[in-house]
């Protein structure tokens, strides 16, 4: 049985269909979508492995997240709740995050590992950290984690 998230994300759609469920559906067309156009694009294998596929979701997670938050600013609630909800549904496939004080922990780690001491070892750190880290915490996070632990 193949487990991949591409061969999964069909199946999924289908029963979203038959149960009528418009948020998962609404939401996993733009994840077929997205693979079909990266399965297209010029250079491309025609193949989604799970890591580029949650890479692909992951973007499209945080495009919702990022309308959510618009949305409530402008008090929108109801298109809030449609861009949140569908942001629930993506999570289905990625890795699950880590929150504050994991990832401190193994950012701690990764600094005591490198022996970074200062402000100056931001980068080797970030690059060691991002490479390990990769879908289980935002980009954002985790330099702001960095920083306050390399003061």
């Amino acid at each position: 049985m193949d487990n991949s998230i591409e061969n999964q994300i069909p199946i999924d759609l289908k029963n979203a269909m038959l149960a009528k469920d418009k948020v998962k559906l609404e939401a996993l067309r733009a994840v077929k979508s997205v693979f079909l156009l990266e399965k297209t694009k010029e250079g491309s294998s025609g193949i989604i492995s799970n890591e580029l596929a949650q890479q692909l979701i992951s973007k499209l997670h945080k495009q919702r997240m990022d309308a959510y938050k618009i949305y409530v600013e402008q008090k929108r609630e109801d298109l809030a709740s449609v861009e949140f909800s569908q942001a629930k549904v993506l999570e289905i496939y990625l890795p699950k995050q880590l929150n504050v004080d994991e990832l401190t922990k193994e950012l701690q780690k990764i600094i005591d590992s490198l022996g970074a001491t200062s402000m100056s070892d931001i980068g080797k750190v970030m690059g060691k950290a991002m490479a390990m880290l990769k879908g289980k915490a935002e980009g954002s996070l985790i330099s702001k984690i960095i920083k306050d632990l390399l003061r």
